[in-house]
């Protein structure tokens, strides 16, 4: 027969060891209850049978009743005695809210930052206490600092678990200055394999630093200061060879001369991420000026061809010669300022660190069109300059689209060019990309701005179109000026 102290003992082991079965006083009635019932029904068969002439007959049956009585009763107090004991209403409201507010099955990313004690057992116990609503962890960095640690983290979690009761569980974990963001399946990639794909891109082309940094370091702003102004006068951008870090702003000695300053508002910079930033600089510093040479050959209606290339400061002396052959109209319309100055701008537009250029030359080398993507911070901006001799021949379509195609391809969500509302040209141009478009007129100004989706990454056409008129100019943006 096996042991009853030992069934229960593993009876308990089996439940969660918080819950303790209480004795109830009902179960006791009723057992005593039932004894006395019992004596009272074998009195009464005693008595049957001692008066009666079937008494041999009545004992057998009484026995085999209190047989299957004491069978059922047995059976009855194995089930209770071995039950899980029933959910609190608290568990049960629980599990009611979770089935309700999302199916089974279905989770969402987070990305959570946190600050925890510098103490052993503190990442266990917010491991742990995510653990208890279901909370995967699938990534983890961690950043010291001089009085804690920030870890930074990717969270699998159940659909129906909202971003404040993350936090709430997290600061009764011990986190503190908490910040949280939904992901996607691109940040399942671990921090290794991004920051090696980042500095690739540098490698290969210059104009990607501003645009690596921002990705290494989330949402953020990022301006390229020039160490002298346009006019040759220094600009005081002097920052330290090692760096400077200061809360929510890092600023770096950009290799190409003055300064990148890097902002973000919502989240300070941990240590950690200042190395990195520099480190990406250091090896953008190191590979010296770079840009891509590749390039591509068009035909254009008439038959002439043309080759639209990446442009760099190499190409500074050829695009001074271009100015000069440009007609006042058409450098006033693209700089809107004294045409004296065009030059100046040209070593700023043609650096790769205030973003790309495209040039087109003609079959004897001559450079007769200029299209730039500026990073303007947060936003992206398009400027154009096409030589009077090869303007309404679709040259300004066709880079206008190719530059929006960089636009996508850097991950922007828009671009704006700048015009006045009087140049129809830039703005057939600009309606021609089949991209929703927003304008704002102030002052004669036009600024027309270009919505960029995942699905407006269309491949360029092979060939300029005919009839187009080319979009003169982009320079300075309504309501307030533009460094280039």
């Amino acid at each position: 027969m096996t042991d009853m102290t030992e069934v229960t003992k593993t009876a308990s082991a089996a439940r969660p060891t918080r819950t303790r079965r209480t004795h109830h006083w009902r179960r006791d009635l009723v057992e005593l209850a039932a004894l006395f019932t019992a004596v009272a029904v074998a009195d009464a068969v005693a008595n049957t049978i001692a008066h009666g002439p079937d008494g041999p007959y009545l004992l057998v049956i009484s026995a085999m009743a209190l047989a299957a009585t004491a069978g059922f009763h047995t059976w009855w107090a194995r089930r209770h005695s071995h039950a899980p004991p029933p959910p609190s209403p608290r568990e049960s409201a629980g599990a009611a809210h979770d089935d309700a507010a999302a199916p089974a099955g279905e989770t969402a990313l987070w990305r959570m930052r946190t600050t925890v004690k510098d103490e052993p057992g503190s990442l266990a116990v917010l491991c742990t206490a995510l653990a208890r609503h279901g909370v995967d962890i699938l990534t983890l960095q961690t950043h010291p600092l001089a009085d804690g640690t920030v870890d930074e983290l990717l969270l699998r979690a159940p659909a129906g678990f909202q971003a404040a009761e993350l936090t709430r569980e997290t600061a009764a974990a011990g986190g503190s200055d908490t910040w949280l963001e939904r992901a996607d399946a691109h940040d399942l990639v671990d921090a290794p394999t991004r920051v090696l794909g980042l500095a690739t891109r540098t490698a290969l082309d210059a104009a990607e630093l501003p645009l690596a940094l921002r990705q290494l370091l989330g949402r953020c702003t990022i301006h390229s200061l020039p160490a002298t102004t346009l006019t040759g006068r220094p600009t005081g951008e002097n920052t330290p060879v090692e760096g400077v870090l200061d809360g929510t702003v890092m600023k770096l000695r950009d290799p190409s001369g003055g300064a990148i300053t890097i902002e973000r508002h919502y989240l300070p910079f941990t240590p950690t991420e200042f190395a990195r930033a520099r480190a990406l600089v250091e090896l953008d510093a190191r590979l010296g000026p770079r840009i891509p040479r590749s390039q591509d050959v068009l035909t254009l209606p008439e038959g002439n061809e043309i080759t639209v290339r990446r442009a760099g400061l190499d190409d500074l002396e050829a695009a001074r010669a271009m100015h000069d052959r440009c007609g006042d109209r058409t450098l006033s319309l693209r700089y809107h300022g004294p045409v004296g100055d065009a030059d100046r701008y040209l070593a700023h537009l043609l650096s790769p660190r205030y973003g790309r250029t495209l040039a087109v030359q003609t079959a004897s080398g001559r450079l007769v069109a200029l299209g730039h993507l500026l990073w303007d911070g947060d936003e992206t901006e398009v400027a154009l300059l096409v030589e009077d001799a090869w303007q309404r021949r679709g040259i300004g379509s066709e880079l206008l689209e190719r530059l929006v195609a960089l636009a996508v391809e850097a991950g922007c969500e828009s671009v704006y060019a700048v015009t006045q509302s009087s140049n129809t040209g830039m703005v057939a141009a600009m309606r021609g990309l089949g991209l929703p478009l927003d304008y704002q007129i102030e002052e004669g100004t036009l600024v027309v701005t270009a919505r960029l989706t995942a699905a407006d990454a269309r491949p360029r056409p092979a060939r300029a179109r005919e009839g187009e008129q080319a979009p003169a100019r982009a320079g300075t943006r309504a309501g307030r000026p533009r460094r280039h």
